[in-house]
C-alpha cells in the first residue's frame, strides 16, 4: 500500500474521483460480447412463447390418457401388461403418425447405448473391467445373460380391434394411422407387452435380498408412452441412451396393478380400492393416519418379516388412479414396512399424504425421517413455486445409494450398516435424496422441462430448491450443493475437459457437477449475490406458476427471471450457462490518497515530516558526529538567506491565501473538504474471464469493517481490468476481495491487499501399523461410541428386523 499526498485543491480531487471511477483503460477487452444481449441465442418469441418468456395465445400441448392392466410375474422377474390410450391432438398439425418411447430398449444387446458405451480393459493387478460394464448401457444394471431384455410388443389395434402398422427403431415405435390425427380429434389404440426385468439400476428394476431370497421392485419406464410434440421440435423421439431422461406429456391414468396377494404396493395416484387389498386392521390404521400429525405404521415391522417368511397364495390387484400426470410408476414387495400421515401442509384445507414403502434393512433411519422429509419437502417446494397439487407424496426406499423421481413416488437410498449405526454422511445423503427427489415433484412432474435435451432444467434448479430445504430442516445440514466454494474445483479443470450447461443431456461430459452442481451454485449466487433473496424468489416462482403442467424450454426460464424481476441478466446467462469460463477476480494494488486540505498549518507540518524522513540516510546519520567540522559550520562567511531560511514556516500570505481559498469553496466542497476522507484507489483483474460483482471488505485501522458492493456492470467497459475510487473516514489495513465466498472465485490467494500468508498445509507423521493403509474402514461415529460405552457382551448386538 503506497500513500500518496496531492497538490490538488479539494474541488479538483472531487472532480477527480469521478473521472478514475469511470474512466476505460486501454487494455484490449470484449465487454460488448460479454455485456451485450443473448439476441440471436435465444428463440425468436412467437405467438407459441412470448418475449416475456410466457406462454403464448397459440400455446398448446397433446395429452394422451391411458387405461392399463399390468401383472407382475416374481417367479419370473417379468412385466406382463396390456394398455388403452387416447391420445388428443391439440397442435395445429395434422398427424400422420404416432411415436411412442419403448425405454426398455436400452437394455437390448446391439442397443444405440450398449454400442457407444465407452470401455477399457486395465492389465494392472486384478483390476479388469467387468463383463456388465461392457455390455450395459447402465452401469451396475446386471442382466441374466439367459434372458433377452427390452420391450416385446406382442399386438397394436385400433378402437375396433384392427392391427395396426408400426416400426420400432432402437428405443422408438412409430405407428403409422390410416387417416392423418386432425387438429382438434384423438385416436385410441390399443397395446400389449412383456418384458424382462432387470436388477435395480438407478432408476428402475428389483433388488434381491440373499438372506431371506425376496425382492423389493421398482417398476418405472415400464409401459409403451406417448412421446411429446410441441412446437420447438415437433416430435421429441430423440433415442433413450441412458444419460438424457423423459421427455413426456400429461394425461390421466387408470392403472390396474396385479401381484401376488402377500405384497404391498406403493404407487403414482391414489388407491381406489384399499379397503379389498388390506387387512381389516391396516385399513384402520390407514384411516387413523388420515388425521395424524405423525406417521403411523400401515404395515409394521413385525408384518413386514412374518410376510417374508412366508409365501403367497394367491394374487391381488391394486387399482389406482392418477389425473394431470406426465408419467406412472410403482412399487411392490412382501418386505415393505409402509407408514403414513395426511397433513394439511400449506394450512389451506387441502390435506396431503406423506408416506414412506421401506424393508427392515432401512431401519432405524427410514421410520424416524423419511415421512417427515416428504411433508417437509413439499412444504418448503410449494412455498418458493406452486403448492402440491396432487393427493399424495411417497418415498421408496431402493437399494444403498442415489434416487430416481416420479409423478407422486420416487424410488430413494440410504441404508444404515447392518448393525443399525450410520454416519453423519449415511443420514445426511438419506434425507438429502428424499428431499431431492421428492422435490422433483416440482422439476419436471409438474413444471415440464425436455429433459432428453437439458438436464439442468429439471436436476439443477431442483437440486437448488434441494439446498435450500435442507437449511429449513436443519441449519447446520450438510448439504451437497449450493455453496459457491463447492464447484470451485470443478470450475478449475481444465477448460478442455468442461461443457457449458447448455449442452444437450446426452453430450455432457461431467455429467453431475455439470446438471446438478454448477446451476445449482448459479442459482444461488443470482439469489444472494447478484438480484437479492426478493427479486430472485419473486421472479422464480413466476417461472413456476406460468409453467406449472407445461412444457418451458431453457429461453423460457431465462427471459421469465429477468422479465419478472427487471435485472438485466443475458451476461450471467452468457457467463454461467453458455460458457465455461471460471471466476478469478485479482486486487492488484490499491493506492491511497488524501486531499490537500491548502491549509499552511497542516501542509506545511506534513511536508515537514517528510522531508525529515526522507533526510534521515545511512550516509546523514553516520556524518551526523562530524556536522560541525563542515567549512560552512566553520566560517560564516560562506553562510548567506538560504542557510537561516525555513520554507515550512507559515508566513502571513500563506494564511492570506488560504482564507482567500476557503471563501471561493462553495457548501459542497466545503463538506468535501472537512470530511478528512481516505480516497483508495483500487486495481482489479478479471483473471479468470467470466465477469461477476465484486464484493470488497475493507478492515480499518480501529478494528472495524465494512463491505462494499459493485455490480458485475462494473466490468462493461472493460472486462479485462478496472479501477475504483472508494472514499472512508477510516484508514483501511487490509482489503479482501469476495469475503463471504458468494462467486466461486478460483484463486483466493490473490484476493487480499497487502497480501496475506495462506495458511500452511498442515501433515502428521506416520507410523505404518500393522496391515498399511488398506485395511478396513474404522466404525463410524455411532459404532464407535457403542464400542466405548457399551459392556464387552452387548458389543456389536444386531437391532430388531
Amino acid at each position: 500500500m503506497r500513500q500518496k499526498i496531492t497538490a490538488l485543491v479539494a474541488v479538483c480531487m472531487t472532480l477527480t474521483v469521478r473521472i478514475w471511477a469511470q474512466a476505460p483503460s486501454t487494455t484490449p477487452y470484449k465487454a460488448n460480447d460479454r455485456f451485450e444481449q443473448l439476441g440471436p441465442q435465444l428463440p425468436t418469441p412467437n405467438t407459441f412463447r412470448t418475449a416475456t418468456g410466457a406462454p403464448g395465445r397459440d400455446f398448446f400441448q397433446n395429452r394422451a390418457d391411458y387405461d392399463i392392466k399390468v401383472e407382475l410375474d416374481d417367479a419370473n422377474q417379468k412385466i406382463i401388461g396390456s394398455e388403452r390410450i387416447t391420445y388428443y391432438n391439440n397442435s395445429p398439425d395434422a398427424l400422420k403418425y404416432l411415436w411412442l418411447q419403448l425405454d426398455q430398449n436400452l437394455f437390448e444387446k446391439n442397443s444405440t447405448a450398449n454400442l457407444t458405451t465407452r470401455s477399457a480393459v486395465s492389465t494392472s493387478g486384478s483390476n479388469l473391467t467387468r463383463l456388465h460394464n461392457l455390455n450395459n448401457a447402465e452401469p451396475g444394471a446386471q442382466v441374466d445373460p439367459q434372458k433377452e431384455y427390452g420391450h416385446k410388443i406382442t399386438a397394436v389395434r385400433d378402437a375396433t380391434g384392427k392391427p395396426l402398422k408400426y416400426t420400432i427403431n432402437g428405443t422408438m415405435m412409430r405407428i403409422d394411422l390410416s387417416a392423418p390425427l386432425k387438429p382438434g380429434q384423438n385416436f385410441v389404440f390399443g397395446v400389449d407387452w412383456n418384458y424382462n426385468i432387470t436388477a435395480y439400476y438407478g432408476r428402475s428394476g428389483y433388488e434381491f435380498f440373499e438372506n431371506d431370497g425376496n425382492r423389493n421392485y421398482f417398476i418405472a419406464h415400464w409401459f409403451p408412452r406417448l412421446c411429446a410434440y410441441d412446437d420447438v421440435n415437433g416430435w421429441q423421439n430423440k433415442q433413450f441412451l441412458g444419460q438424457g431422461e423423459f421427455t413426456l406429456i400429461f394425461g390421466n391414468y387408470k392403472v390396474a396393478i396385479t401381484v401376488p396377494n402377500d405384497h404391498i404396493v406403493g404407487s403414482t395416484g391414489e388407491c381406489l380400492n384399499y379397503k379389498q387389498v388390506l387387512t381389516p386392521t391396516q385399513f384402520q390404521r390407514l384411516q387413523k393416519a388420515s388425521t395424524s400429525k405423525m406417521p403411523l405404521k400401515i404395515v409394521t415391522q413385525d408384518e413386514a418379516i412374518a410376510a417374508e417368511k412366508g409365501k403367497p397364495t394367491g394374487k391381488k390387484t391394486w387399482i389406482y388412479k392418477a389425473d394431470n400426470v406426465r408419467d406412472f410408476a410403482f412399487a411392490s414387495s412382501r418386505k415393505f414396512i409402509w407408514d403414513a400421515m395426511q397433513t394439511d401442509v400449506y394450512g389451506n384445507g387441502k390435506k396431503i399424504w406423506s408416506m414412506s414403502f421401506y424393508p427392515k434393512e432401512g431401519n432405524p433411519l427410514w421410520e424416524q425421517y423419511s415421512t417427515r422429509a416428504v411433508e417437509h419437502t413439499l412444504k418448503s417446494y410449494g412455498n418458493r413455486t406452486i403448492q402440491y397439487p396432487y393427493p399424495v407424496a411417497i418415498s421408496c426406499h431402493a437399494t444403498r445409494y442415489g434416487g430416481m423421481e416420479y409423478p407422486m413416488i420416487s424410488f430413494n437410498g440410504g441404508r444404515p450398516e447392518p448393525d443399525g449405526t450410520y454416519s453423519p454422511g449415511t443420514k445426511a445423503g438419506m434425507i438429502g435424496v428424499i428431499i431431492h427427489e421428492v422435490g422433483h415433484n416440482f422439476f419436471p412432474m409438474i413444471v415440464n422441462s425436455d429433459e432428453r435435451q437439458w438436464t439442468w432444467m429439471d436436476e439443477g434448479l431442483n437440486s437448488f430448491c434441494q439446498y435450500l430445504a435442507e437449511k429449513e430442516w436443519d441449519y447446520n445440514f450438510l448439504s451437497g450443493y449450493g455453496e459457491p466454494q463447492r464447484i470451485v474445483p470443478y470450475m478449475k479443470s481444465d477448460p478442455a475437459t468442461l461443457s457449458p450447461i447448455m449442452t444437450s443431456s446426452d453430450n455432457i461430459i461431467q455429467f453431475g457437477p455439470n446438471a446438478y452442481d454448477k446451476p445449482a451454485v448459479a442459482l444461488n449466487i443470482l439469489r444472494e449475490t447478484v438480484m437479492g433473496r426478493e427479486l430472485f424468489d419473486y421472479a422464480f416462482k413466476e417461472y413456476a406458476r406460468r409453467w406449472a403442467f407445461k412444457n418451458p424450454t431453457p429461453a423460457d426460464f431465462f427471459r421469465t427471471m429477468e422479465d419478472a424481476s427487471g435485472v438485466d441478466l443475458d451476461w450471467f446467462w452468457k457467463g454461467w450457462f453458455y460458457g465455461v469460463e471460471p471466476v478469478d477476480q485479482d486486487l492488484v494494488e490499491v493506492d491511497w490518497f488524501t486531499l490537500n486540505t491548502q491549509n499552511p498549518e497542516i501542509e506545511k507540518a506534513l511536508a515537514r515530516s517528510e522531508a525529515e524522513a526522507k533526510a534521515k540516510t545511512m550516509s546523514k546519520i553516520r556524518d551526523a558526529a562530524t556536522k560541525d567540522q563542515t567549512v560552512v559550520a566553520k566560517d560564516s562567511t560562506m553562510r548567506d538567506f538560504y542557510n537561516s531560511y525555513d520554507p515550512f514556516a507559515v508566513t502571513d500570505a500563506d494564511k492570506k491565501r488560504y482564507q482567500d481559498y476557503l471563501a471561493s469553496l462553495n457548501e459542497e466542497e466545503r463538506k468535501t473538504l472537512d470530511s478528512k476522507n481516505n480516497f483508495y484507489t483500487l486495481t482489479l483483474k478479471n483473471k479468470g474471464g467470466l465477469p461477476m460483482p465484486v464484493i470488497i471488505r475493507m478492515q480499518f485501522e480501529d478494528g472495524t469493517d465494512s463491505v462494499a458492493r459493485f455490480p458485475a456492470e462494473i466490468w462493461r467497459f472493460n472486462d479485462a481490468q478496472i479501477n475504483k475510487v472508494i472514499a472512508t473516514t477510516k484508514k483501511v489495513t487490509q482489503w479482501t476481495l469476495d469475503p463471504f465466498q458468494e462467486i466461486a472465485d478460483i484463486d483466493t490467494d490473490n484476493n487480499s491487499f497487502p497480501r496475506q500468508a495462506q495458511k500452511p498445509t498442515r501433515f502428521q507423521l506416520y507410523k505404518q501399523q500393522a496391515g498399511g493403509r488398506g485395511g478396513a474402514q474404522g466404525p463410524n461415529p455411532m459404532q464407535q461410541q457403542r464400542q466405548e460405552t457399551q459392556p464387552p457382551a452387548t458389543q456389536g448386538g444386531a437391532p430388531r428386523r
